[in-house]
């Protein structure tokens, strides 16, 4: 895992190639502590920060090919780069290195872009070819490892982070009206859009060309599910858990290749705890595991984390993240993740991975992607029910199922089914709805842009995002089941747009950890996505072969809980700390008018409706992170500060 940086486009003088260079790889220096690189040559320049993990000697970048006249700066890993190397060896290709990526030099200088569909890994580069005068720029299928670019002075600039590319002399930081929107409806932009304007994110699964300033994208790599008309029941092929499971320890397997130690997240739920008993099966030495916990109780799963760390024997650590810790980084979190957020569970694992960090470890596997890809949201069963009671509106039992999905949210047991019809809205939107899955998340989402300004509103006129993101999807999304279009939207959306960014590599690199996730193997998604939707969501039992695949392997106990889904204190956290300076100066009536995105007198209301420990909803949750988010990163405090990230708020 590394930082990547460089432009293409024009020759750019040497002083200035070095201004520009250094700069960003100033701002990227946290991604790649151990090394960095700089290689210029024509209208090319490529710039990388290394953090060591394969071929910690040998495996410096840029990285040159010369007999073909190939360079690369390459971000994350390719995990199948053992084989690949012995295939080419095969072919009459040399090697000088044993990193993969030599690999994947050799393998594009055999196969071209063709190359791609070899990689299995998470991945993001910049490969200049000097024959061709071409630039390529791909991202791997499932968007873990990020890539953004922008035009600045009459080149294309390209960067793993937002903030690399605003260290540039002379970039504004404007936050886009309508990414704001995106993320007040839908919880992140809609790629290629980000949240400043001007700076775009190439898409999970596409590469870009540029050859004679002509710039190509498309995709290589796009997520399908088989037509709804095409599928069997499944549910209980025994066969199909075997399979399951020999994926997911060969995933597992190639994700534990690094010349340093790996360790594992471990939540206290089925993902994370799969992970760890198939990785505790294949290293050598005990396998060390790293837990967040919370002081109240509907946010820990201590209990959960330390059984699994027992059947393990393994070497477990564990840390804390109080509300006031919350407080106190948020605008360092802020300065990472380059984008506004709706909630703050960001912020108690970058805690976490600074805690992996201090125990010497650069790599852990994490559950991630389980979720999406195996049905495990509530929100897939939420829709279910919403559709059965849709078949029998005016009934009174149907609705109490809601109350049934919701064990963490005591509230939801005291309502009628009137009122439950009413919040789950499943008679309000058609059943051939593409979005019908998501419209109650979205609606109560925007509720929050009340607090927008009339001047914010005005500019967004009758844009919807909703709309934008349903016109976005694939042509055959109608032949789908309506849990795969469910699926669909969460793993190709969300997933990348929030989960692996905000709350994944954004927060862990910032402590050099690199995470790995075996559930994004795309072996492991492809089989997911022809399993039938009996086999993930049986009834109403989410991730039911992934449960079947993890018996005599995890305990039952933990296999059949209740689901917790990761959360953490939200504006309640402002509530019980003491008053952070940093919260005044953002959310100040001169900053709000100056920056003109709030309604000054709606968010001076609730900063201290928050203040007192009143805002009790998810829409004053949301608004209240959402605002603060936003404005610290328009302001500048979260892209500029030279204070270390991990020293900033540190408990």
């Amino acid at each position: 895992m590394c930082g990547i940086a460089g432009y293409h486009g024009q020759n750019i003088a040497p002083e200035k190639a070095a201004t520009y260079l250094g700069r960003m790889v100033a701002a990227l220096r946290h991604r790649g502590p151990d090394a960095e690189g700089v290689l210029v040559r024509g209208d090319t320049g490529l710039a990388h920060t290394r953090l060591s993990i394969v071929g910690l000697a040998d495996g410096a970048q840029p990285m040159t090919r010369e007999e073909a006249g190939l360079a690369v700066s390459f971000n994350g890993e390719i995990f199948n780069y053992v084989e690949l190397r012995d295939d080419l060896k095969a072919r009459g290709q040399r090697f000088r290195t044993g990193s993969d990526t030599e690999v994947l030099l050799a393998a594009y200088a055999e196969k071209g872009l063709d190359c791609l569909e070899d990689f299995n890994g998470d991945f993001a580069f910049a490969l200049h070819d000097n024959q061709t005068r071409t630039l390529v720029l791909a991202r791997d299928r499932m968007g873990v490892r990020p890539l953004f670019y922008t035009e600045h002075d009459g080149a294309l600039f390209f960067a793993s982070e937002i903030r690399a590319l605003l260290a540039l002399p002379g970039m504004a930081v404007e936050i886009d009206p309508v990414a704001l929107d995106q993320v007040f409806t839908l919880w992140c932009p809609i790629p290629p859009r980000t949240a400043f304007r001007g700076i775009h994110e190439l898409p999970p699964g596409h590469v870009m060309t540029v050859r004679d300033g002509n710039r190509t994208i498309r995709p290589w790599w796009q997520l399908s599910y088989p037509d709804r008309n095409d599928m069997a029941p499944s549910a209980g092929n025994g066969e199909q858990a075997e399979e399951l499971r020999a994926l997911l320890a060969e995933a597992t397997r190639i994700r534990l290749r690094a010349d340093v130690p790996v360790g594992s997240y471990l939540s206290g739920g089925l993902d994370s705890s799969f992970i760890a008993a198939l990785a505790a099966r294949t290293v050598t030495r005990g396998l060390r595991t790293f837990s967040l916990t919370f002081r109240s109780e509907e946010h820990d799963e201590s209990g959960w984390q330390r059984q699994m760390a027992a059947t393990l024997d393994a070497e477990a650590d564990s840390v804390e993240c109080p509300a006031e810790t919350i407080v106190d980084r948020m605008p360092a979190v802020m300065q990472q993740i380059g984008c506004p957020i709706l909630r703050t569970a960001p912020v108690p694992l970058h805690l976490l991975s600074q805690r992996a960090r201090e125990r010497g470890m650069k790599v852990v596997l994490t559950g991630e992607g389980a979720d999406e890809i195996f049905a495990g949201y509530d929100l897939f069963r939420e829709a279910r029910v919403r559709r059965f009671c849709a078949r029998q509106p005016d009934s009174l039992r149907r609705p109490k199922l809601f109350q049934r999905l919701y064990p963490y949210l005591p509230g939801l047991k005291q309502q009628s089914p009137e009122y439950l019809a009413r919040f789950f809205s499943f008679g309000a939107e058609a059943l051939d709805d593409p979005l019908y899955s998501h419209r109650p998340r979205f609606r109560s989402t925007a509720a929050a842009k009340l607090f927008f300004s009339a001047d914010l509103k005005e500019t967004l006129g009758d844009y919807d995002a909703a709309a934008d993101l349903a016109a976005r999807l694939p042509a055959d999304f109608s032949r789908w089941h309506p849990l795969h279009q469910a699926q669909y939207l969460e793993t190709a959306f969300l997933l990348p747009g929030y989960i692996l960014s905000s709350q994944g590599d954004r927060v862990m690199m910032a402590n050099a950890v690199e995470g790995r996730f075996p559930f994004l193997d795309y072996r492991v998604v492809a089989f997911a996505a022809t399993l039938s939707p009996d086999a993930k969501l049986l009834g109403l039992k989410e991730k039911h072969i992934l449960k079947e695949a993890a018996r005599g392997i995890v305990p039952s106990a933990i296999i059949d809980r209740a689901k917790q889904p990761y959360r953490a204190p939200d504006a309640e956290a402002f509530a019980g700390s003491a008053r952070p300076a940093y919260l005044d100066a953002a959310l100040a009536p001169e900053r709000l008018v100056e920056s003109g995105l709030f309604n000054v007198q709606a968010v001076g209301k609730l900063k201290e409706k928050v203040l007192k420990g009143q805002a009790t909803g998810f829409r004053d949750n949301a608004a209240f992170i959402g605002i603060l988010s936003t404005e610290l990163l328009r302001g500048g405090d979260a892209v500029q500060s030279s204070q270390p990230i991990s020293s900033i708020g540190a408990s």
